[in-house]
C-alpha cells in the first residue's frame, strides 16, 4: 500500500502541530505544557462559597488533575467537561 503525497504531509502538519502545542502521550494521560494558575482560579471559583477551606482543597484537586476551573463563582461544569467528571468515592460530584 503506497502512501500519498497528502499523507505524508498531513501525518508531518500533525507531528507538527503536537510539537508545538507540547502534547504527549505519556503512560495513559495527554499532558498539555501550559499549565494554569490554580490557586487564583480556585481563589476567585471559591470566592463567594460558605465553606471556603474545603471549596479551596477540592478546587485544586480538580484543577490539578484537569487543567481547568470553569469560570464565575458557580456553575459553567460544561466549559470543562474533565472537571465536571471527577467524582468522589461516593458518587458525589467533586469539584465545586
Amino acid at each position: 500500500m503506497a502512501l500519498t503525497r497528502k499523507t505524508v504531509v498531513m501525518a508531518i502538519f500533525c507531528f507538527i502541530l503536537m510539537h508545538e502545542l507540547g502534547i504527549h502521550s505519556g503512560n495513559k494521560h495527554m499532558v498539555a505544557a501550559n499549565k494554569i494558575d490554580c490557586d487564583g482560579k480556585c481563589k476567585y471559583r471559591c470566592g463567594k462559597a460558605e465553606r471556603y477551606k474545603m471549596c479551596i482543597r477540592a478546587c485544586n484537586s480538580c484543577c490539578e488533575r484537569c487543567n481547568c476551573v470553569p469560570p464565575g463563582t458557580s456553575g459553567n461544569q460544561d466549559l470543562c467537561p474533565c472537571y465536571a467528571a471527577l467524582t468522589t468515592h461516593g458518587g458525589k460530584l467533586k469539584c465545586p
